[in-house]
């Protein structure tokens, strides 16, 4: 198994630059992309292109909306692998009924285990304001906290990123079991 690092924060908190600086150490990156692009929705096309612009040109990229478990498994070994985002990802799944997404879960995590690649994951902490008024934004809140928790437990390293500042959890913080 490689290295896996978590990269976590609130929006706009520098998560994505964080995981890409960590990532410049690194000969060989994969870029895996979990935005589905909506033509429709030129804002959401300027935050892409924000993206793409900011990552070096040899990097190359998978857009990978939905089988990311997969696209894990199919790396080359000694290849830092980045995928951005754990929340977009979540938010393609939403349609899963509960079982399903837990085996989806499941799937995953136990991928991440094998790859003998480094990946490194952003993911956005969602937690921190009021709990959603409608069911579909509680089980998005829900999903996505528990999969970062349950992600962090077999994570090497787990950063939080707020304000343009990054914390490295894992030696400042205390595990809750």
């Amino acid at each position: 198994m490689g290295k896996v690092i978590l990269v976590t924060g609130p929006a706009r908190s520098g998560k994505s630059e964080w995981a890409e600086k960590l990532a410049l150490n690194s000969n060989n990156v994969v870029y895996i992309a979990t935005a589905n692009r909506d033509t429709n929705d030129v804002e959401w096309l300027s935050r892409i292109q924000r993206h793409i612009v900011r990552r070096p040109q040899n990097w190359s990229t998978l857009e990978v909306p939905i089988l990311i478990s997969q696209a894990l498994a199919n790396v080359k070994p000694q290849t830092c692998i980045l995928v951005d985002s754990l929340g977009t990802w979540v938010a393609n799944l939403l349609e899963q009924e509960e079982l399903e997404w837990n085996n989806t879960v499941q799937d995953f995590l136990n991928t991440v285990e094998l790859v003998a690649s480094d990946i490194i994951f952003v993911a956005e902490e969602t937690g921190w304001g009021v709990v959603p008024a409608y069911p579909i934004g509680r089980t998005f809140r829900d999903r996505l906290g528990s999969l970062v928790r349950r992600l962090s437990k077999i994570s090497d390293t787990v950063y939080l990123v707020t304000g343009g500042y990054a914390l490295d959890l894992s030696r400042l913080g205390t595990a809750i079991e």
